[in-house]
């Protein structure tokens, strides 16, 4: 496998489909704004650095401390709850923020590999020192930043999984040995690249990797606010109600005999498509009447922990 084969798409940044797919995430502008923030002082430290100088006189104890973190950030939480849309696109924000360019390198499962002895360990640094050949000229010498990248490992349980699985194969192991080491070299280089993992499992990732994380964000489903929020903003010039809007906002909550109600990308990818697609096929407008009866009808993606109780 070429070292290309390991990655998804490579995306740069700024770029306006970028920023709209970002602008498009609501109902989690904490997290969002929360990610920039990090990412910002761990891509460059001399924000940090020039903030204490500034404030303090000198760089105190605390600040010193936090530029030496571990550029690592984990995004867990709820299936279809966005973090995996926020990975891709969190690198517009960071660069209009930073006013550099920013390279994103979406790291393929295709890195685990078939199973032969010393594939997966192999792939995997391979992977990480194409990151590095990229981000290598990212700082100038005086340490001001250039260009940064991040590290996307999606899915990451399935290529960081807990060491301590007593199940666990020796090449998997090897494997996560072989992503800390790539992730503490980038670190100990000094080199402007942001690691970050999506899991669904966050307890499923070796603790290794847990504790090099600088920040952790959780994500869940979205409350009445947000999904009414999210349906206002998707239905925005059809004809529906106020109490069609509210009705839409309870049929997609938690339901009698269902304790959990839908993603976001339940009503992104389906509850709203499905009302365009009808509407088409009736030749008119979408009608709170037919999203309505397309919302009750409409099963929610369950959750990951409810998946693994079906399957017990």
């Amino acid at each position: 496998m070429t070292v290309q084969g390991l990655f998804g798409a490579v995306d740069e940044f700024p770029n306006d489909r970028a920023a709209d797919r970002f602008e498009s995430l609501v109902g989690i502008d904490d997290i969002k704004s929360g990610v920039v923030a990090q990412a910002r002082t761990l891509l460059d430290p001399m924000i940090v650095a020039s903030w204490s100088e500034a404030a303090h006189g000198t760089v105190i104890a605390a600040a010193a401390d936090m530029i030496s973190r571990t550029a690592l950030i984990v995004l867990e939480g709820d299936v279809g709850s966005g973090k995996t849309e926020l990975a891709e696109t969190v690198g517009e924000p960071i660069a209009v923020a930073l006013g550099v360019k920013v390279t994103l390198f979406p790291l393929s499962l295709s890195a685990r590999g078939h199973g032969a002895v010393g594939e997966m360990t192999a792939l995997l640094t391979d992977a990480v020192e194409k990151v590095r050949e990229h981000a290598i000229a990212g700082r100038k010498k005086n340490g001001e930043l250039r260009h940064a990248t991040i590290l996307l490992v999606d899915e990451a349980d399935a290529l960081a999984q807990s060491r301590e699985l007593a199940q666990m194969h020796h090449e998997d192991r090897a494997g996560v040995n072989a992503l800390i080491r790539g992730i503490d070299g980038l670190r100990n280089d000094q080199l402007p690249v942001l690691t970050i993992m999506c899991t669904n499992r966050i307890d499923a990732l070796d603790p290794a990797v847990r504790r090099r994380a600088a920040a952790v964000f959780s994500f869940g489903r979205p409350d009445d606010a947000a999904r009414e929020h999210l349906l206002r903003t998707l239905l925005d010039g059809a004809p529906l109600s106020a109490a069609e809007l509210g009705e839409l906002v309870k049929l997609t909550g938690p339901q009698p005999g269902r304790a959990f109600g839908c993603t976001f990308s339940d009503i992104r990818q389906r509850l709203v498509p499905a009302a365009v697609i009808e509407a088409i096929e009736q030749s008119g407008p979408i009608t709170g009447e037919s999203v309505i009866a397309i919302a009750t009808d409409l099963v929610p993606t369950r959750p990951f922990e409810a998946e693994m109780e079906g399957r017990s």
